[in-house]
């Protein structure tokens, strides 16, 4: 474990030394293997999505060929966002490693807490939120329900 969580750190320091975000790396591994690493480039790449978490996501499931992840285990820098706790049960890995907590993150000014205070409807969200049904967007649901040959994930 000490070994997957050292690379970890070894991306994260690789991250920060190019400046391509913030002091996240993670590394995916399957059967004792590292199948994927990554760090944060939100910077490098103006993405806010491109945390280390969802990189190595992006990489292994390239690499694996499948979108489901099951049967990985994660190990990372910091503990996941909300956005990356959501991937990471998307992709259904098994398990998680982390070092450093959300509070130890937002001392450094990653605070995701106004997030997950409007995930648990403890605080208004500033985004609104506006539902237009619409029947034929609506057919687009019907379609890939009835389609015999749909993947289901």
């Amino acid at each position: 474990m000490a070994h997957f969580m050292h690379a970890a750190m070894e991306e994260a320091k690789k991250g920060i030394e190019a400046r391509d975000g913030g002091p996240f790396g993670a590394v995916i591994v399957k059967e004792g293997k590292i199948i994927a690493a990554a760090h944060n480039e939100v910077i490098k790449s103006n993405d806010p999505t491109a945390h280390a978490e969802i990189m190595a996501i992006r990489k292994a499931s390239s690499k694996l060929r499948h979108f489901s992840l099951e049967g990985c285990t994660l190990y990372v820098t910091g503990e996941p966002c909300p956005m990356c706790f959501s991937a990471i049960h998307w992709a259904h890995i098994d398990k998680v490693y982390y070092c450093n907590t959300k509070a130890d993150a937002a001392k450094i000014g990653f605070d995701d807490s106004l997030i997950t205070q409007i995930i648990l409807g403890k605080q208004k969200d500033p985004v609104s939120f506006i539902h237009t049904p619409n029947q034929q967007c609506q057919a687009l649901f019907t379609q890939w329900y009835e389609a015999p040959d749909k993947v289901p994930y």
